[in-house]
């Protein structure tokens, strides 16, 4: 008999269609992120509008990807969002890594070229956390939970036993 979890789980897209969502979800969310970033910076040090908007997206992002994204079904878990979390802190090191840079390169650069920057370093790192999103935290296998958990398939097959008439036929033959 089969569950509505084992179905969802068996309806997971392949990785071209969770790509694209990736990229719709994610990028819809870190695209409104840049803005809000620069919109926040202009109150308070960009490094701190950064992290807040970052730690907030990443919120919204974890739970798109679970839901849409990667076909988990529901919820993402706390391990999911622990995980993300970790992928996003990666993220906001390469972008805060790509502004420094920039502000060392230029004086005063404009609003365009710091989106343009932005905007380029979080695509890079976005796509290295696509992969790690995918292959580890909502992977199949991650989705099960130990109750979940499919038997271990043994390493050499069973043996049978066969009648003893059987056996003397099979002989025979």
């Amino acid at each position: 008999m089969e569950t509505a979890q084992s179905r969802r789980r068996a309806a997971a897209p392949g990785a071209f269609t969770a790509f694209v969502r990736f990229v719709v979800c994610g990028g819809g969310v870190g695209l409104a992120s840049s803005f809000a970033v620069v919109a926040l910076a202009r109150w308070i040090p960009w490094g701190l509008a950064n992290a807040l908007i970052t730690a907030g997206s990443t919120l919204l992002a974890t739970e798109l990807h679970a839901r849409f994204t990667f076909g988990a079904g529901g919820r993402a878990t706390w391990r999911q969002h622990t995980q993300s979390a970790g992928s996003a802190a990666a993220t906001y090191a390469v972008t805060c890594a790509a502004m420094l840079v920039l502000h060392q390169l230029a004086a005063a650069p404009g609003a365009v070229l710091e989106q343009t920057v932005y905007l380029s370093a979080s695509a890079l790192a976005g796509v290295a956390r696509f992969v790690l999103l995918r292959l580890v935290v909502f992977a199949r296998g991650h989705a099960q939970g130990a109750a979940g958990a499919a038997r271990p398939v043994p390493a050499t097959p069973a043996r049978t036993t066969v009648p003893a008439g059987q056996a003397a036929l099979c002989r025979a033959a």
